[in-house]
């Protein structure tokens, strides 16, 4: 599929989401460009997350959330009932706070997606183990011992291969949770790099409390506060020229 860059790939309007009588979300409003990455920041418990999942209907899985608004995915609402959830996760994909490899080979781990949508070659899925790890930057590092135990590799190289499973399925968004949270300073470099080089054929979209971070790789960045999109536009206009004063109150360090 060519996709143009700049173009709205998801475009959130009006998002306001319940978990039973709980409000998390007022009137959330944010596009989502192709392949940028856009950040979300905001001190904990904001929302930052919520909307994230919100993404690809991971909060489906929450007794008792309702939801009301748009999310149009390349012009399709993915909350219409006639959409099927699966196949929005094949093209919206996640990445958790803590990586969670399947208890399985490295291979296993990439290869249970494919399978689950119906591929069975076995050359076929051998060129998508090994161009998902190339595309994680792993493959230099576990190319000969995939049939090992995911279990077995450090931290940061278990992000790494979910990054990896996330792209079996060919994604076009890729949502990433506070990805680099249970990281050290080394694997969450990696990360970072993966994240800039990844932009170049998927979409990113990364929530992280860490403010340099979305200041080093994000294109485009959304400050939330109690639940509201306070302030969305260009990564450096946001921390150097925020529009928002409780926005700058947060990038100086004044709360949060």
């Amino acid at each position: 599929m060519v996709i143009r860059m700049n173009e709205i790939i998801l475009d959130i309007k009006d998002v306001n989401l319940w978990y039973g009588e709980k409000q998390a979300l007022f009137d959330v409003s944010m596009p989502v460009e192709s392949n940028r990455i856009t950040a979300l920041i905001g001190p904990s418990g904001c929302g930052k997350s919520t909307l994230l999942r919100s993404m690809n209907r991971m909060n489906d899985l929450v007794s008792g959330c309702r939801i009301e608004g748009k999310m149009e995915f390349r012009g399709n609402d993915i909350y219409d009932p006639s959409n099927d959830v699966n196949s929005i996760r094949k093209k919206i994909g996640m990445i958790f706070q803590r990586p969670n490899p399947f208890p399985m080979s490295i291979r296993d781990n990439i290869t249970y997606g494919p399978k689950i949508h119906g591929i069975t070659d076995k050359k076929e899925l051998n060129e998508i183990v090994e161009r998902t790890l190339q595309q994680a930057a792993l493959w230099d590092e576990v190319g000969d011992r995939l049939d090992k135990s995911a279990l077995a590799l450090s931290g940061g190289q278990q992000q790494r291969l979910c990054i990896a499973r996330a792209l079996s399925t060919n994604p076009e968004i890729i949502l990433m949770d506070e990805p680099t949270s249970a990281l050290d300073p080394i694997a969450t470099s990696k990360i970072e790099d993966l994240a800039c080089e990844l932009q170049k054929d998927y979409t990113v979209v990364i929530v992280t409390h860490n403010m340099q971070q979305a200041s080093r790789i994000s294109d485009k960045t959304g400050f939330m506060y109690l639940g509201k999109m306070i302030e969305f536009d260009d990564t450096e206009k946001i921390f150097n020229k925020p529009k928002e004063e409780t926005t700058e109150r947060y990038i100086t360090g004044r709360f949060g």
